[in-house]
């Protein structure tokens, strides 16, 4: 049987996953800002392979008395106020973005989004306060439940580190990109998709027969 007549929602119980990373001025969702978000899309291919799809990307303005911690500006690189980054106001990249996560949760056919990320809590927590703080109604995400990356390294590859277990993965990954939201997305995607592949051909995941019931 041809494993890619079958929908992403199959897989995953009906929940889509979206690879999410952000970039923040400090380590508190409530107070801190969100200064770059992206997302990445993943569905599989014509040969039953789970790839990325789509990377969304986002420079965010800080919210108005958002809190900024000088250590974490130094950790990501990012300096808010320069005059290239072109960020948006965060309203507005969170309207622009969760609409676009429940097209692809329509389009999918799942029921909700299910956030992926690398230690994804701390990602989640910010897109809700985000989310939150730009009256979204309808909020595709599931509200607690995450896929970690992390967790999923450390069982496959015996590594939660970002780059190392992409190395162990066989992923390239250079290091003085990284800490760009959009770079973090597509390597912690990459790795998801690898990961899930990987258990799919070892025999741990079985698609279900089709229902051939009139």
């Amino acid at each position: 049987m041809d494993d890619s007549n079958f929908p992403i929602a199959t897989r995953f119980r009906g929940f889509l996953p979206v690879v999410v990373d952000v970039e923040t001025g400090g380590f508190q969702s409530s107070t801190d800002a969100i200064l770059e978000i992206a997302a990445s899309f993943v569905d599989f291919d014509d040969a039953g392979q789970l790839v990325v799809t789509e990377t969304l990307d986002y420079q965010v303005e800080p919210f108005a008395g958002a809190n900024l911690e000088p250590s974490a500006l130094e950790f990501t690189g990012i300096d808010p106020e320069h005059p290239d980054r072109e960020a948006r106001k965060e309203v507005v990249v969170f309207g622009e973005l969760l609409k676009a996560v429940r097209q692809k949760v329509k389009n999918s056919g799942c029921n909700r989004a299910i956030l992926v990320g690398h230690n994804a809590h701390f990602d989640l927590g910010f897109v809700m306060a985000g989310a939150e703080r730009s009256a979204i109604k309808r909020n595709p995400f599931h509200p607690f439940s995450v896929i970690d990356t992390a967790s999923l390294a450390g069982l496959a590859y015996g590594q939660t580190v970002l780059a190392k277990a992409c190395d162990a993965a066989g992923i390239h990954f250079n290091n003085r990109e990284a800490h760009s939201a959009a770079y973090d997305t597509e390597k912690t995607a990459e790795l998801f998709c690898t990961i899930v592949n990987r258990w799919h051909e070892m025999g741990g995941w079985v698609w279900p027969e089709p229902d051939t019931d009139e």
